[in-house]
């Protein structure tokens, strides 16, 4: 769709909102080739912003606006947010017009909805005023609307028991047995790159080593501690033992409440490693099977069974972890709602007082995308999470974290489930952006806190050779780090 913008170039407030009308479209701008198909304007003015957009489409034309008060708003940044809105829902309109469809999430566009709601619940509204806005502003379903205002909800309990000091600690370790099909993230398999363990472990040990060092001298405290990936449990049982060993000498986790390890590849997963995790203070791990179909695991590219799952599960349950997270995917290539059915089912027989229903993101780079593997219908998507909804309340879940992606199946959602007392507090902590998240290793994203809830983003190199190859650099990037949070504290104290 080639698009023409007058008065702004806000391209990914506009994108997000096509994505979710035109999945099968994507943008392209004037001094391309091609027919135009929509023009979108930005009219300012001291008061008031307004957006126009004009479309046409198959065959269909519509124009439509939108104004939003410009009045209050603090400062730039927010009087940006504000034009976007406005951008945003003028197009919603006009695409609504032409398709004659709402999606499920209305004009509400970004990775954070529980973000917005929990806003609107500090300010003062009342759920049932913060529904009304979802329902009459940003036409938002029911069903959304719910999973928006309860998530949020978990996001203000998990905001107030914060203290100033409060950090998350996040390690990566970006390697995986296998390349999922789905998969996009910059991991290396372990048959390529076995090599490369060695000298990573070492240079992300100098790394913990120095994080630890400025953690204490800032006064700060590590409230929650997620090691993800990649696939943590690709390491041996002596790397992991020797890793974990470092994290615990250079921080104090005494003040700790949540100590997770992602063990999502069933295949990584054996007794003696899940002791080490165990001896070290884990309390938490996630064991990812995305799917129990034997013909949708062959199509991801996994290389283990059903049963395997069912044996790791039983085996973690068994040893005596406190908490145990599962990650299922709707969406994927070869799946069925019969099958998403199946897979659910027979996980909430499995003992999870987590469980993570994710919706298939169409990432560039991923072999989904690359070979052109046939994947089920946005309807068929809706179809799967509207059985995992009712499916998981009816269990004792409820939600308690979401996030959005681009290029999503259906424009849908990713949404955290757990039993009553078992939230998985860093998916809060980071997907609400309530507080710094301290992040070590490969494709780590290191995410400061600052006033007036803005961030600073620092990122760790991707792939593993050159994460290696600049440690040094990594290092000079975290003395910047820890001179601006020893700033912070100093206004804070």
């Amino acid at each position: 769709m080639r698009l023409t913008f007058r008065g702004h170039d806000d391209r990914y407030a506009v994108e997000q909102s096509l994505l979710a009308f035109f999945p099968e479209e994507r943008p392209v701008y004037e001094g391309e080739d091609g027919p135009r198909h929509g023009e979108v304007t930005l009219h300012e003015g001291a008061v008031y912003a307004t957006g126009v957009t004009s479309l046409t489409y198959d065959g269909k034309t519509a124009r439509a606006s939108a104004r939003v008060s410009l009045a209050g708003a603090a400062d730039e940044y927010e009087r940006e947010r504000l034009r976007q809105r406005a951008l945003k829902l003028s197009f919603f309109r006009a695409a609504r017009d032409i398709t004659g469809v709402t999606p499920s999430w209305g004009a509400l566009t970004g990775i954070r909805p529980a973000k917005l709601v929990r806003t609107m619940l500090e300010e003062g509204y009342t759920p049932a005023r913060a529904d009304r806005e979802l329902r009459d502003v940003y036409c938002v379903s029911p069903a959304r609307r719910r999973l928006a205002l309860e998530s949020a909800e978990a996001g203000l309990k998990a905001k107030r028991e914060l203290r100033p000091e409060d950090i998350s600690l996040y390690i990566g370790i970006p390697f995986c047995p296998t390349r999922c099909a789905y998969c996009s993230f910059v991991s290396a398999s372990v048959e390529k790159s076995f090599h490369l363990m060695t000298p990573y472990l070492e240079a992300l040990t100098a790394e913990v080593e120095a994080a630890g060092r400025m953690v204490k001298e800032t006064g700060l405290r590590i409230k929650s501690f997620y090691m993800g990936g990649g696939t943590p449990t690709t390491l041996s049982a002596g790397q992991m033992d020797a890793l974990l060993t470092a994290v615990n000498k250079a921080f104090d986790l005494s003040g700790c409440a949540e100590y997770c390890i992602e063990a999502g590849r069933p295949d990584t997963i054996d007794r003696e490693k899940l002791q080490v995790l165990l001896d070290h203070g884990a309390d938490r791990i996630s064991v990812n099977p995305q799917s129990l179909e034997p013909r949708v695991l062959r199509a991801i590219g996994r290389q283990h069974s059903p049963e395997d799952i069912e044996k790791a599960m039983t085996l973690a349950t068994s040893m005596g972890f406190p908490h145990v997270n599962m990650d299922l995917i709707a969406g994927l290539p070869a799946d069925t709602p019969e099958g998403f059915r199946r897979t659910l089912d027979r996980c909430l027989t499995f003992g999870a007082d987590n469980i993570t229903v994710h919706t298939l993101s169409l990432k560039k780079g991923s072999r989904i995308l690359l070979e052109g593997l046939p994947i089920p219908t946005a309807e068929e998507v809706a179809e799967m999470l509207d059985y995992a909804d009712p499916a998981l309340r009816a269990r004792g879940f409820a939600p308690y974290y979401l996030y959005r992606q681009k290029y999503m199946s259906g424009s849908f959602e990713n949404t955290g489930w757990c039993r009553p007392g078992y939230t998985g507090l860093y998916n809060i902590y980071m997907m609400e952006e309530l507080h710094t998240i301290l992040s070590l290793g490969g494709g780590g994203m290191n995410k400061i806190n600052l006033p007036e809830e803005k961030l600073a983003r620092y990122h760790n190199p991707k792939i593993p050779q050159d994460y290696i190859s600049r440690i040094d650099t990594i290092l000079q990037q975290k003395d910047e780090i820890f001179s601006i949070l020893r700033g912070l504290r100093e206004q804070n104290p």
